[in-house]
């Protein structure tokens, strides 16, 4: 079975070599090892030395050479939006107060359905509709789903922090 044992992050990957895509929830996008099966058909193992968040566009290097270039899939969400740039950023922090996966863009927030924070948004005054699109949340601070490979302590796939 052909392995993936590296991940290249979008942009310094040559893209000419793709030899697949997979396509992922976000669920999906944080794995040490992991039998996958692109969406061309190829079928194959993801068998990093420690688990990292995949992001859209990242290259997944094959071990006999090539690439499987990562896509996030599309799910079912919820997009917030604020009446004004204080309420985006008041809806902002009662969504982070909740440590919830987040994505956050310039105009919009996106989280996952959950009824309890949608009736919490609207008493608060944002804007929310369901969406079905790609969810590419921020990580934590300090948790694991920050990491990427420019940014760890030592080295990782022949990388070094500083």
């Amino acid at each position: 079975m052909k392995r993936a044992l590296d991940v290249i992050r979008a942009g310094r990957w040559p893209v000419a070599e793709r030899i697949d895509t997979v396509t992922l929830l976000f669920d999906d996008r944080y794995r040490r090892r992991l039998r996958m099966l692109g969406d061309g058909g190829l079928d194959f193992l993801l068998d990093l030395a420690e688990p990292l968040v995949l992001h859209t566009g990242d290259g997944l290097r094959l071990e006999e050479g090539g690439f499987v270039e990562v896509k996030a899939a599309e799910e079912d969400l919820v997009e917030v939006r604020g009446r004004d740039a204080a309420s985006f950023a008041r809806v902002a922090w009662h969504l982070g107060n909740r440590h919830l996966p987040a994505q956050i863009e310039s105009d919009r927030i996106l989280i996952r359905d959950d009824h309890v924070i949608v009736d919490m948004l609207k008493g608060l005054g944002a804007e929310v509709r369901k969406v079905r699109v790609p969810f590419d949340p921020e990580g934590g601070a300090y948790g694991q789903h920050n990491h990427d490979v420019g940014h760890h302590h030592g080295a990782l796939h022949g990388e070094r922090h500083g």
